[in-house]
């Protein structure tokens, strides 16, 4: 797991650079087909209550602090994390500064920052407005969650099981249901099962070839979306998967003196995405009055590996912290410098 560099700066930057940084070319990436998911084709619609609430099930790339209160090793609550955050605290965000989620309800005028449901200071009106039930480093195979000790995705929705309850009490029964009927979801998941459970260990490849994985984890995405869809949620996004193999770990453990990209993990990704495409297609017929939406962050994002000059970056190898080629799996606390990358990106 990598941590993600984002422009939320509350610091002055060394940044050459005028382009946006990765965090926000996922986020732009996202907030599309959000609102494609909200308005149709009409995305020119105005953002101010465009939904009641945002609410979020995932993994790292959505996670802003519920890992803090686990027991597990895959926590961000120390620094260099946090970094550019809001009184550079490290907030449990897999980021320096703010992630994707949060620059998503920023935009639809909702918050400035989606808060984690399990956050100890969590405002009983923070609930109205919505909240993320992510844990980095979980997956849609639940043999992923507990190797890693985090949130699996039945946890996350019996968490949003308790959130509807509390929503009732706060906001009454009529305007709760409101509420969670017209909510934007956003579910994201697989990375983990893919780079830790399948690549990473044999704990799934003695029993599975790629295909037949992928297809274990589609389905328990399909649960998780018709759950939701049963628990009330009727748009809802869910993300694909970027370009594993060319995380800067997969680069450093599999890609040899070059450190280039894992094809093989790279193929494992995009099987997963051509396959919850088109199980999104299936699931908004399936599901009466449901806009289910694939949210693609694959090509562009490969798109802005291979060509980094041409979107404004100079570094697209390494990642943010020590020298940014480190064999660490987790952001753990044995890297705490910052690497040069992180200087020039902000």
């Amino acid at each position: 797991m990598q941590p993600i560099s984002s422009s939320s700066s509350s610091s002055s930057s060394s940044s050459s650079s005028s382009s946006p940084p990765p965090t926000l070319l996922i986020t732009a990436l996202l907030l599309h087909t959000a609102l494609l998911l909200v308005h149709g084709q009409n995305t020119s619609s105005n953002r101010s209550n465009v939904v009641p609430a945002f609410l979020v099930l995932g993994d790292s790339l959505a996670d802003p602090g519920n890992n803090n209160v686990l027991k597990t090793i895959l926590k961000s609550n120390f620094p260099p994390y946090g970094r550019d955050f809001e009184g550079n605290k490290a907030t449990g965000r897999f980021s320096n500064g703010k992630i994707a989620t949060d620059f998503i309800a920023s935009y639809l005028g909702l918050k400035e920052f989606l808060p984690a449901y399990l956050d100890p200071e969590l405002k009983p009106e923070d609930l109205l407005t919505g909240v993320s039930f992510a844990s980095a480093g979980t997956g849609y195979d639940d043999l992923t969650a507990e190797t890693l000790s985090v949130l699996s995705f039945s946890d996350q929705l019996d968490l949003f099981r308790d959130y509807i309850e509390k929503l009732k009490q706060i906001a009454g029964e009529e305007r709760a249901q409101r509420i969670i009927s017209e909510s934007l979801y956003v579910v994201a998941g697989g990375s983990n099962d893919v780079v830790v459970t399948y690549f990473d260990t044999t704990l799934r490849r003695w029993h599975h070839d790629v295909p037949s994985y992928v297809d274990l984890l589609i389905r328990s995405a399909s649960r998780v979306v018709k759950e939701l869809y049963k628990l009330g949620a009727r748009k809802i996004g869910v993300v694909g998967l970027i370009p594993l193999g060319c995380l800067p770990l997969q680069r450093s453990l599999k890609g040899g003196i070059q450190r280039s990209c894992s094809t093989p993990t790279n193929q494992a990704a995009r099987i997963f995405n051509s396959r919850l495409k088109k199980e999104a297609k299936t699931l908004t017929s399936q599901l009466n009055g449901s806009r289910i939406g694939y949210l693609n962050i694959y090509d562009p994002v490969l798109a802005t590996l291979e060509n980094p000059s041409y979107y404004g970056f100079e570094e697209s190898e390494k990642g943010c912290c020590g020298t940014g080629v480190e064999l660490n799996q987790a952001g753990l606390r044995t890297v705490r410098g910052l690497s040069s990358v992180r200087d020039r990106f902000g």
